[in-house]
C-alpha cells in the first residue's frame, strides 16, 4: 500500500474528523498539534509518518513514556499519545478506530440510519432477546460508520475486501469482544442478503471466531471475603436494604444481573415460597426455591426501604428520578462500594456481580451437588456452559489427574 506524505494524511484525517461530528474546540486542538509534528518531521527530514517519528515526537515536546509505563499518566497526557495514535490508525485503516462512542447516535447517514431501523425490526421478528437485538444492531452500525468513512454510501458496494479490512480494525479487543462483533457482523451480512441488498452470501465466506468459554476460569469469591463483602452492607438504611437482598438473590440463586434488575413482585409466589420467571438470556422459565433468608430480606426492603413509586419491578433506583436500573446498568458499583468498606482489593480480580453467581455453583460443586442440577439452578440450556465451573473446583480436578508412570506403562 502506497503511504501518503503526512500533511496529505492529515488534511484527510481532519476532513474525516470533520465528517464525523468533532467540534471546533477539538478540532483546534488537533491542529495544534499537528503543526508542531509537521515542523518536527520537516526538521528530520521525513516526509512521511512512521511510528517511531510519532513516538520521538511524543518523547521530545511531552516527555511520558516513562510515565505511560508506570501507569501514571495523566488524562491530557493520555490525550497526547491519542493524537499520534489516531494518526497511526489512519494511515493503516483510513478510519478513526473508536473505541468509546461520545454520542449514543453513531449513525448520520439517512440512507444506513434506514438500513439500521429495518436490521433491527427484522431481528425482533426472529425473536432474539433484547440483549442480542441491542448487540446486533450497535454493532452493525459502526460497521455501517466504517462504510462511511471508505466512501461506501450503498450496501452493493460491499465486498469481501471491505469486510476483512473491516475486522482488521478489531485488533486490540478483547477475543470475546471480537467475537461478539464478528457474529453481530454475520447477522447483519445475512439480513441484507434476506432482502436483496447484498447478492452475495457474505456471512457463510466470514469466519466465526468461537471464544470457548472453558478456556477462562471464573472469579469466584472465598467463603471469608463474602462474610465480609455482606457484614459491609448497612441494612438500617433503605439503600442498604435494596442492596442486601440483590447480593443475597445473586449470591443465593446464582440469578444473572438483568433478571435480578427485571424482577417484578408477579415473580414471587409466597405461599409456594418460589421465584418464577422466564430468564431474559435464554427466555426459558426457570422456577427456583426462595430461601427463608432471601425471602424476609426482600420483604424488608419492600415493607421498610422501597420508595412508593409506581413501578413494577422490584428493585429501583434510591436517588432522583427514582424507576427502574438502566439495561447498561450492571450493578457493579454495588459490589465496588461495598468491597471498599469491607477493604478488600477490588484490583484482584474482575469482581462483578456476575462473579457471585460463578461462587454459588462453584460452592454447590464443592457440596457435590451432580452437574445437571447445578446447570438447572443457573437455567443453563447446556451443561457444557456449567462445565466451565470445575476450573475452580481445586479437588474435583486432583481427581481427574492421571497417573504420570500409569500412562507410561500403558501399551
Amino acid at each position: 500500500m502506497e503511504r501518503k506524505p503526512l500533511a496529505l494524511l492529515i488534511h484527510d484525517l481532519e476532513q474525516e474528523m470533520i465528517r464525523l461530528g468533532y467540534t471546533e474546540g477539538t478540532l483546534n486542538f488537533y491542529r495544534g498539534r499537528w503543526q508542531k509534528l509537521l515542523h518536527y518531521a520537516q526538521e528530520r527530514g521525513e516526509t512521511h509518518y512512521s511510528e517511531r517519528l510519532g513516538i520521538d515526537f511524543v518523547e521530545k515536546y511531552f516527555n511520558i513514556f516513562e510515565k505511560d509505563f508506570d501507569r501514571t499518566l495523566s488524562q491530557s497526557e493520555t490525550q497526547e499519545l491519542r493524537i499520534i495514535r489516531v494518526i497511526g490508525d489512519f494511515q493503516l485503516h483510513s478510519t478513526i478506530l473508536r473505541r468509546y462512542y461520545k454520542h449514543k447516535e453513531i449513525l448520520t447517514d439517512s440512507y444506513f440510519i434506514e438500513i439500521s431501523n429495518h436490521f433491527k425490526q427484522y431481528c425482533v421478528d426472529k425473536d432474539y432477546s433484547k440483549v442480542t437485538i441491542d448487540h446486533y444492531v450497535k454493532q452493525s452500525a459502526r460497521f455501517m460508520d466504517y462504510l462511511s468513512s471508505q466512501k461506501v454510501m450503498d450496501c452493493k458496494e460491499i465486498n469481501l475486501t471491505l469486510i476483512n479490512d473491516y475486522i482488521k480494525t478489531l485488533a486490540g479487543y478483547t477475543y470475546k469482544t471480537v467475537e461478539q462483533n464478528i457474529c453481530s457482523l454475520r447477522a447483519f451480512l445475512r439480513f441484507l442478503l434476506d432482502k436483496g441488498e447484498i447478492q452475495t452470501d457474505f456471512a457463510s465466506k466470514t469466519p466465526m471466531v468461537q471464544a470457548r468459554k472453558q478456556t477462562r476460569i471464573p472469579s469466584v469469591w472465598t467463603e471469608d471475603e463474602l462474610k465480609k463483602l455482606i457484614a459491609a452492607i448497612d441494612r438500617g438504611s433503605p439503600k442498604g436494604k435494596r442492596d442486601y437482598a440483590i447480593i443475597l438473590i445473586a449470591c443465593c440463586l446464582g440469578l444473572r444481573c438483568t433478571d435480578i434488575k427485571n424482577l417484578k413482585m408477579e415473580h414471587f409466589h409466597w405461599e409456594e415460597k418460589k421465584l418464577v420467571f422466564t430468564q431474559s438470556k435464554t427466555r426459558q422459565p426457570l422456577s427456583l426455591p426462595l430461601t427463608p433468608e432471601v425471602g424476609w430480606a426482600i420483604i424488608d426492603y419492600l415493607k421498610y426501604g422501597r420508595p412508593k413509586i409506581n413501578s413494577p419491578f422490584v428493585f429501583v433506583k434510591h436517588m432522583a428520578p427514582y424507576g427502574p436500573f438502566s439495561e447498561g446498568d450492571h450493578l457493579n458499583q454495588l459490589i465496588k462500594r461495598y468491597m471498599e468498606l469491607a477493604h478488600l482489593p477490588t484490583l484482584k480480580k474482575k469482581r462483578g456481580m456476575h462473579s457471585l453467581r460463578h461462587t454459588m455453583a462453584s460452592m454447590l460443586l464443592e457440596k457435590d451437588t451432580p452437574l445437571s442440577t447445578i446447570s438447572d439452578i443457573l437455567g443453563h440450556v447446556d451443561t457444557d456452559s456449567t462445565a466451565v465451573y470445575l476450573k475452580v473446583d481445586i479437588k474435583k480436578l486432583k481427581e481427574c489427574a492421571l497417573d504420570f508412570e500409569e500412562v507410561m506403562n500403558y501399551e
